[in-house]
């Protein structure tokens, strides 16, 4: 009996090492952070990894090499979408724009199953209760709702000192880790003549030389070139 119980504790502190080193590798994120893929993972991990704990009769590698191989699927599925916007929007979907301008987009609602209740309730935990406050509501990739709301309407609002500023607009991403996203770009009234120009104006000739760049409603425009290879990111 002694030796059973030292087989399930060194079971269960290999098996945790193992789920350790792999949701580490998987890259830091909350748990309601968590893209679809990544929660099936999750669960099926802590599904395969209970069986050997559980009983001493079930080899330790019946735990161990499903761990492994979901972790390397998993692994290959975050690879192929930074290659490819595409099949990033395959799997993991797109962001809906809920509410614009102080409007609720229905459409969206439905398609996302979004009732006016849930809505209400996620914009009170935010301290929203009027919701033509809201210049943009983003529900993610992930399930949270982000909120972008008019500036006159900010914490330490330049409203409440009689001061105005201009809306600096919604970014639209139009190069993202050197793939153009040109639905993005026509959707900014732009084209990609109009791109080459603002990246010969910045010293870079492709696309592919850009890690992120985007462009608001005002006009402005946020361009980060990718590092050098072995250069540290710039923060």
């Amino acid at each position: 009996m002694v030796s059973g119980l030292i087989s399930i504790a060194i079971r269960t502190v290999v098996i945790y090492a193992v789920i350790i080193a792999a949701y580490r590798f998987m890259g830091k994120r909350e748990l309601g952070e968590l893209e679809p893929s990544e929660l099936v993972v999750a669960v099926l991990i802590s599904e395969m990894a209970a069986q050997p704990m559980q009983s001493v009769e079930t080899p330790l590698i019946y735990g161990l090499l499903p761990t492994l191989l979901l972790l390397s699927l998993e692994v290959l599925m975050s690879a192929a979408s930074l290659k490819s916007p595409r099949f990033s929007a395959l799997v993991f979907g797109k962001p809906s724009v809920i509410i614009e301008k102080g409007r609720i987009n229905q459409a969206e609602m439905r398609r996302n199953r979004l009732t006016p209740d849930e809505l209400s309730i996620t914009l009170r935990k935010k301290s929203i209760t009027d919701i033509g406050s809201v210049k943009y509501a983003i529900l993610e990739t992930d399930g949270t709702l982000s909120i972008l709301p008019y500036h006159a309407q900010s914490p330490a609002t330049p409203k409440d000192l009689g001061a105005e500023v201009p809306e600096a607009g919604y970014p639209v991403i139009v190069i993202n880790d050197g793939h153009t996203m040109s639905e993005n770009l026509r959707a900014t009234g732009h084209d990609e003549r109009w791109l080459k120009k603002q990246l010969r104006a910045r010293g870079v000739s492709e696309a592919s030389d850009v890690y992120f760049m985007s462009i608001d409603e005002t006009g402005a425009v946020y361009f980060a070139p990718k590092d050098a290879p072995g250069k540290a990111a710039r923060r």
